[in-house]
């Protein structure tokens, strides 16, 4: 990233990536204690799955430190 402040329009559209990322996030939880529950579900898919919301987790992380500013020390 570079050292210029975000613009509006680019704040806008990483906090709206943000909360799209974080309903996947919430919606792949639901997912995962669903098939947890059951005992015959495939175990690899379920470790697919929660690998996956990790990923998304961190990418968000990623996005919410763009939205704050450098400070020079």
């Amino acid at each position: 990233m570079s050292n210029q402040p975000l613009t509006a329009e680019e704040r806008a559209q990483i906090e709206a990536r943000i909360l799209a990322l974080e309903t996947e996030h919430h919606d792949l939880d639901d997912v995962i204690a669903r098939i947890a529950l059951d005992p015959t579900q495939d175990q690899l898919q379920l470790r697919r799955l929660k690998k996956k919301k990790l990923l998304l987790k961190d990418l968000i992380a990623r996005l919410r430190d763009q939205l704050i500013p450098d400070i020079i020390a």
